[in-house]
């Protein structure tokens, strides 16, 4: 059960500007400068920034992005339904510098006929980026279809296979 109220802050980051959502009981979301504003609802949402949650996802966020963290510590707070929390939840499991594919997702949530709804919850994922929706490619090796856009999805995977920092 969801906290009524949303607070937001955004913040720069080297894949365009983020907005940072938690309400008391943890971080809601991380969305794209660009989201659609139908893919993550939330609301009503108010602006404070100094959210101890957003506080600390932003410093997490940083360290991340400066090549220094390969795993967050935050209270998660998913939106969704049943099928959606497990996929996201699976997310969670991916380590660092690893891929996965739609179908070992789908496996690994006891219900491997489930691909497209696996892709589909893949893509409502609020919490980007922390719950690691970008590691899920095709299971050609292709990237497949990403919120935040397809450069920032290789500009994630090229930071978590060492290529360099994020500055």
């Amino acid at each position: 059960m969801s906290s009524s109220s949303y607070y937001y802050k955004t913040m720069p980051s080297p894949v365009g500007l983020l907005t940072l959502v938690a309400n008391d009981l943890g971080l809601a979301a991380v969305l794209w400068e660009n989201d659609d504003p139908k893919r993550v609802r939330l609301s009503p949402m108010h602006e404070d920034i100094k959210h101890p949650v957003l506080l600390e996802a932003e410093r997490q966020l940083q360290d991340y992005f400066a090549g220094n963290r390969e795993k967050f510590s935050l209270k998660l707070d998913f939106t969704g339904t049943e099928f959606q929390k497990k996929v996201w939840e699976a997310l969670l499991t991916i380590p660092f510098g690893e891929t996965r594919s739609y179908s070992q997702i789908a496996e690994q949530i006891g219900n491997p006929s489930a691909v497209r709804a696996v892709g589909a919850a893949n893509g409502k994922n609020p919490i980007s980026i922390i719950a690691p929706c970008h590691r899920v490619i095709g299971s050609n090796g292709k990237l497949t279809g990403f919120a935040g856009g397809m450069e920032a999805k290789a500009l994630l995977l090229k930071l978590e296979a060492k290529d360099f920092a994020l500055r």
